[in-house]
């Protein structure tokens, strides 16, 4: 019977369990536990020193957190990658009435999007949600950085990893001017700016994910791409053309170049020397 036990054991999928959690002394925090900005730590048994902070996506209204934060940080940490679940602020305001959406943009059009900021709704307590969201985000690098030497993370070798609205969050976090709340790395996966971005040149190595057929994340990402080669940054851009979005973990099947892209990151990190090469 034990046997059995221990072979079903072996069998199921591995999922990540967060070994801590920690609220956010971010401005405007709610009183409400429910709400109120958080990290969830899913550290590896034998850590490399990387990790990532886990932006999730959810167009600013939910956190898609099963499979942008739970199934991400078991992937991250069978590479000996400590994952940060970030739970930021969210908007709960109704789109003012009357607004409508913009044209629909495709890829071979990032001119549409100056300074890379592809929202296509600009409202003022939208835009302070997205501004709060980013202070969540570079409190939460800000946090894994003083608890670095408890979790065996190297100090610089924290990066950001967005997915769909969750990176434009980090990608407004990473324009912070403070080497405490600044990552060492950015990964966006299917998510542009949300807000105009100002690159500079010692701006932190980005990578970006995306699909060539979806409107105006395409050509949001290709704006960014070039706000950071403008400034003379390293950036590499990955532009899918198969498979669906926005992008999870997928099995790798060889049916799609898509479901490649988490075994990609991997390899970009080690290129990048955040991971040691074995």
């Amino acid at each position: 019977m034990k046997r059995l036990v221990l072979l079903c054991m072996l069998f199921l999928p591995l999922v990540a369990w967060a070994q801590k959690q920690y609220f956010l002394p971010t401005a405007g925090a709610s009183d409400d536990e429910q709400q109120r900005p958080m990290i969830e730590v899913y550290l590896p048994n034998k850590p490399n020193g990387c990790a990532v902070v886990l932006c999730p996506g959810g167009a600013m209204r939910w956190l898609s957190w099963e499979s942008d934060v739970v199934k991400m940080a078991s992937f991250l940490n069978e590479h000996g990658i400590a994952a940060i679940g970030l739970r930021y602020h969210l908007n709960k305001e109704q789109v003012p009435q009357g607004m409508k959406m913009p044209q629909m943009v495709d890829v071979t059009h990032p001119e549409a999007f100056p300074h890379a900021d592809a929202n296509p709704m600009h409202y003022a307590s939208g835009d302070s949600i997205i501004r709060l969201a980013a202070q969540d985000a570079k409190a939460a690098i800000r946090m894994v950085r003083e608890h670095a030497d408890e979790w065996h993370i190297s100090k610089e070798k924290i990066g950001f990893l967005g997915f769909s609205a969750g990176g434009g969050v980090a990608i407004a976090a990473t324009m912070s001017v403070d080497s405490m709340e600044r990552p060492d790395f950015l990964c966006t996966n299917f998510g542009p700016s949300l807000m105009p971005v100002t690159v500079t040149q010692d701006a932190p190595p980005l990578l970006i994910m995306t699909r060539a057929d979806h409107p105006n994340v395409a050509a949001g990402l290709v704006a960014l791409f070039m706000e950071w080669k403008k400034a003379g940054a390293n950036a590499e851009m990955h532009i899918y053309g198969d498979g669906n979005g926005p992008y999870e973990l997928m099995p790798q099947t060889g049916n799609t170049t898509t479901e490649t892209w988490s075994s990609m990151m991997v390899h970009w990190l080690k290129a990048k020397g955040f991971i040691a090469k074995k």
